[in-house]
Parts: C-alpha cells; sequence; structure tokens
C-alpha cells in the first residue's frame, strides 16, 4: 500500500523556536488518522507544511508531491477544513457553489446539493445568516463533493455543540469515506474520534510521542482497576502511570500480562484521553 504521506526528519522552525522537530512519518492510504497534542505542541505547524503553506527542513512527500514545489498539483487532490471560517460573511451559498465549481475541476454540484438537501442551509442564505454548526454543514457539503485523496480536518468541530459534532462525524463517515481515501484530523475532543480512528499519532513538544495503530494501541495498552488492597501488588508490576478514582486505584500497563492483571482486579483498554495523558506526563504516576 502506497503512503499518502511520508516525512524523514521533518522540521519548521520559527527563528529559534523548533516547532518540528525532526521528525519521521508515515500515513498509509485509506486510514483515518487521529494528530493529537497540547497547544503548541507543533500539530499547526506539520499540518502547514503538508498542505504546503509553511517551508519546511527535511524530506517531505504527500501523494507522491513536494507540498514545498508542487502545492498546485497537490491541492487538485487535497480538502482542508479547519475550525475558522474563511468564508466572506456577505457571499450567498450559491455563489459559494459557484466558486467552487469553477476554481476545482473536482467538484460535483450535484453532490453537494443533496447533502445540503439534508440541512437547513439554503442556496439563498448568507454566510453571517448561518449558525457556526450550518457553516460546518456548508464546509463538509461542499469538501464532500470534491473528489480528493486525503481531507485535512483541522480542529472541524471546535466549539459546535454535541449534536453537531456527531452529524458531522457520522456524515463524514457514511457519505465520504472510503479506503481510496485518507482523513487526517486534529482535535482536542477525543473522546469523539477514538472510535472512528484507525490510527494515531500523539505529539509534543514538535516530536513523536506515539505513532501506532489503534489496533495495537488497544493490544498492547492495558488500564487496570483494583481495590486499595491489591494497588501495591499492581505497583509492583512497573505501571506507567497510576490514579485514585472514588477509593478505587487505576493503573496504566505497556505491554503487561493481561491474565496476571486479571487477578488483581478488572482490565479494559484506556480510553485515548487517559492513553494521551499518560503519554504527555511521561508516564509519571
Amino acid at each position: 500500500m502506497n503512503n499518502v504521506i511520508e516525512a524523514r526528519g521533518l522540521t519548521k522552525r520559527y527563528r529559534k523556536t523548533i516547532a518540528v522537530d525532526n521528525i519521521d512519518l508515515e500515513i498509509p492510504a485509506g486510514r483515518i488518522v487521529g494528530l493529537i497534542g497540547p497547544n503548541g505542541a507543533g500539530k499547526t505547524s506539520a499540518l502547514k507544511a503538508i498542505l504546503g503553506l509553511a517551508t519546511y527542513e527535511g524530506h517531505l512527500s504527500v501523494l507522491g508531491k513536494s507540498p514545498a514545489k508542487d502545492r498546485a498539483a497537490l491541492m487538485e487532490d487535497v480538502c482542508f477544513i479547519a475550525d475558522v471560517a474563511v468564508l466572506p460573511r456577505w457571499i450567498r451559498v450559491w455563489q459559494v457553489i459557484e466558486l467552487t465549481e469553477d476554481i476545482h475541476p473536482k467538484f460535483s454540484r450535484e453532490k453537494c446539493l443533496q447533502y445540503l438537501a439534508k440541512t437547513k442551509v439554503t442556496l439563498d442564505h448568507r454566510v453571517k445568516q448561518l449558525s457556526k454548526g450550518m457553516v460546518a454543514q456548508l464546509h463538509l457539503a461542499i469538501v464532500m463533493s470534491i473528489d480528493v485523496k486525503l481531507l485535512v480536518l483541522d480542529e472541524p468541530t471546535l466549539g459546535l455543540d454535541i449534536l453537531f459534532r456527531k452529524e458531522f462525524y457520522t456524515n463524514l463517515l457514511n457519505d465520504y469515506f472510503d479506503e481510496q481515501r485518507t482523513i487526517l484530523i486534529t482535535t482536542h475532543q477525543v473522546e469523539e474520534i477514538e472510535h472512528i480512528l484507525s490510527d494515531l499519532i500523539f505529539i509534543q513538544d514538535g516530536r513523536i510521542a506515539l505513532s501506532s495503530t489503534m489496533d495495537d494501541v488497544q493490544q498492547n495498552y492495558i488500564e487496570l482497576m483494583v481495590t486499595p488492597d491489591n494497588a501495591p501488588a499492581a505497583r509492583e508490576l512497573g505501571p506507567m502511570t497510576e490514579r485514585e478514582l472514588f477509593g478505587r486505584h487505576i493503573f496504566l500497563f505497556d505491554c503487561a500480562n493481561r491474565a496476571q492483571l486479571k487477578e488483581l482486579g478488572e482490565v479494559r483498554t484506556p480510553s485515548v484521553a487517559d492513553l494521551f495523558v499518560a503519554i504527555m506526563n511521561g508516564g509519571e504516576s
């Protein structure tokens, strides 16, 4: 399987600040990848390099092209949705559709109208008349109507209520994603996307802290909840982290003996959020 994104020694500097620090990265086709990191971790800088919006050092290939040299050609197969609405507030929806049709050769007006028909967005609406959720629906309808190979979502549902957020990702999966497309998502709302991810990347201080498939995450990382009596025995097994909740002790292990842990208490797969906190804290209890 060909890699949609390949990076070797990718580095981005802003004067004396290193935002992306010599990272290696491979993202195959047909994957849904979560790029997760705290503020200032380097997520946006990495995305800008991938989209050809920023200079960088090292090797970077996106769909077999150099974002720095071949951005115009690359954008024929890449779409991007950010949390910040970029549409002029005065423009009407039908004008947005016409503009997109004129600019992008792979845009389907018919598909876009079909998607919008499922929403409350009308062709005569001005952008300034739309709620943030409706603007997100408009963005998604446009993007899903463009036949591209890579979709980059940077906090796409930030500020939306839970109904709009769930609808956004449901539509994305049911009406857009297939094995020929790759989706790269950055978000702080990891609980809402972990069930759709095939791959997980944690970035911290410009470096990759974790790069794994979700299958490997579920196999390798184990959360153990025990009563206080069994807490000392659990500590002897060398957990990554420990926390206490309602009188129970919760431990996180990496590649531990699952059968041995079951003898001490309740075993389950940790959430992406709990795994993120553990790794970002350097595995400290």
